[in-house]
């Protein structure tokens, strides 16, 4: 490509398209290339395309045209790929904002911040802006993740015990509630086979005839405290 130069005899003052050399006005070379040969009085400007993955985005009169950026950087990737007249365009990858904008892109990222347990996402992090965190009222609780806090389970609305109470980060833990009924049937069963027992040996005649009567209610006691236990499993 060859531009014709503006040769001017008693003034070096340039148009802005065009570039001063030894006393010369030549015209610059346009975007998407490079200055190959600067005019002289005799030949204008000679320009050649930009080599692949170079650019050149305004008029110029430089000899080499810039090299195109890359999104390797932590944080980016590719929105538009280089051309000959505009540079890559880079933006934040997913989880990450723009800290560092770059005419229509981005040149630098970081990854948004993760809540701490006890606070849930007030605002969610963009490409532009950071994620937002916001304490949990009490009485409710999150592991930082969350949107919003969730409230304590309430053990006894749910007819249940509390085991473990809630904290700003976990849920309350819930049991069953203990009941003293069985301990209650098991203490008069056992006192009822004592009390066969002791009245066994309190009776009068023969012993071995006594004790029978009682060995009986034992067994039938024993055979109760067992249908009692299968029947709670």
């Amino acid at each position: 490509m060859t531009l014709m130069r503006d040769f001017r005899v008693d003034s070096i003052t340039c148009h802005l398209t065009e570039y001063e050399i030894e006393g010369e006005c030549c015209p610059m070379c346009p975007p998407g290339t490079r200055v190959k040969t600067d005019c002289t009085e005799f030949k204008s400007t000679s320009c050649q395309k930009c080599p692949e993955r170079t650019y050149m985005d305004l008029p110029n009169r430089l000899k080499r045209c810039y090299p195109c950026s890359t999104c390797g950087s932590a944080g980016l990737k590719e929105k538009l790929g280089c051309q000959l007249n505009a540079d890559t365009v880079c933006e934040p990858m997913e989880g990450f904002y723009c800290t560092d904008l770059k005419s229509e892109g981005c040149a630098a990222a970081q990854k948004h911040r993760r809540c701490e347990p006890g606070q849930f996402i007030s605002k969610m992090g963009t490409a532009s802006t950071d994620t937002e965190c916001s304490e949990c009222s009490s009485g409710s609780f999150s592991d930082g993740t969350m949107l919003s806090c969730q409230p304590h389970t309430q053990c006894e609305k749910e007819n249940l015990q509390l085991i473990k109470a809630g904290t700003s980060s976990t849920d309350a833990e819930c049991g069953e509630k203990s009941s003293n009924t069985t301990g209650i049937v098991i203490g008069v069963l056992f006192f009822l086979v004592a009390a066969t027992i002791g009245g066994g040996g309190q009776a009068g005649g023969a012993e071995e005839e006594v004790a029978l009567p009682g060995k009986k209610n034992i067994v039938l006691y024993l055979n109760i405290i067992r249908q009692f236990f299968w029947a709670l499993l």
